[in-house]
């Protein structure tokens, strides 16, 4: 039976750089790990990584491997499932990390068949048994409305996790690791998709993901004008972005790039705040890890007030305005 040591994170790239995600999960990882008193591992796999496999490092990783190829230029399941099952099957990880992304929730159940082994996906918390030394993963269930508890016996344990819900470290460029070049050679008669083309969503102003404070929209807004009006005055006033609940959304009232909850965005900004949104579980889901969240809702028994740090029972056209002139008034003095 091999022997199953370290934490491997499959890590992503975003424009050449580390992608928020994969930071989150070596600071995750990095925990892990000092508690197994093992390994952080990394796995980079693309074109002209360059940089990143430093910046993993940094943020980090004790060895990151470096797998480079013309044909991993892009994310593609069958070229990537090459080079991560026969590292695997190399290093023998105890754990394997991913983001719960458009890749992790592709390939983390592709992975987990290949290797027969158990999945856990989108969790919210990772810990280390201390008797057992397995991975104790803590994940949303009933419609994010309860929290389970699963651990398991199969080696290596695979776990996607949730973006926002872990914290990267520190940068520390200083930090010593190993980088090592992995050297693939990949059978693209293996490769079953081809993909024709890519495109990229437009962003405008500040991403919700980076936003330190989000004013959210729901359906009790009525409309799309708000949004553009009496939630952008807030929002810019604040240095923050625009987002909106499920319904605005699908009533074509903002683009869904702006739809927070379960099935859109998942953020985590400083200060959070829910005009006239009801509180579903759904949309609670997506920004439940706000270090602060303001609810202004006409509706005492609106179930955003149960998440809320502080609440405000009132119409919004209202009270975001008066709001919005205080603050005004409190950073001009």
């Amino acid at each position: 039976m091999a022997d199953y040591k370290g934490i491997l994170i499959c890590g992503e790239l975003a424009n050449g750089k580390l992608a928020s995600i994969t930071t989150e999960l070596l600071g995750c990882g990095r925990k892990l790990a000092d508690d197994l008193k093992e390994d952080l591992l990394c796995l980079l796999t693309g074109e002209g990584i360059g940089e990143a496999a430093k910046e993993a490092v940094a943020y980090g990783a004790d060895k990151v491997y470096v797998a480079e190829h013309a044909s991993l230029k892009e994310y593609e399941a069958d070229s990537y499932m090459q080079v991560a099952d026969r590292l695997v099957k190399e290093v023998s990880p105890r754990a394997i990390l991913m983001g719960q992304t458009f890749m992790g929730r592709d390939f983390g159940p592709r992975l987990a068949f290949r290797l027969q082994t158990s999945l856990a996906t989108d969790c919210l918390d990772l810990s280390i048994d201390p008797q057992t030394r397995t991975l104790v993963q803590t994940r949303p269930v009933y419609g994010s409305n309860a929290q389970a508890v699963f651990t398991g016996e199969a080696m290596p344990q695979i776990a996607t996790v949730r973006s926002k819900a872990m914290s990267p470290l520190e940068r520390d460029d200083s930090r010593k690791g190993e980088i090592i070049s992995y050297k693939v050679d990949v059978d693209v008669s293996k490769v079953r998709i081809k993909t024709l083309e890519t495109i990229k969503e437009e962003a405008v102003g500040m991403k919700l993901e980076d936003a330190p404070v989000i004013v959210c929209g729901g359906r009790g807004l009525g409309g799309p004008d708000p949004f553009q009006t009496t939630l952008k005055e807030l929002a810019d006033l604040l240095n923050g972005a625009v987002g909106a609940s499920r319904p605005p959304a699908d009533n074509g009232w903002v683009s869904e790039a702006l739809h927070i909850g379960l099935t859109g965005k998942i953020v985590a900004p400083d200060l959070y705040f829910a005009i006239a949104v009801s509180g579903a579980s759904q949309h609670t889901a997506g920004c439940s890890s706000s270090k602060h969240i303001i609810a202004i809702n006409k509706d005492p028994e609106a179930n955003i007030f149960r998440e809320a740090e502080f609440g405000v029972v009132g119409k919004y056209e209202e009270v975001v305005p008066a709001l919005t002139k205080k603050l005004k008034e409190l950073l001009a003095a």
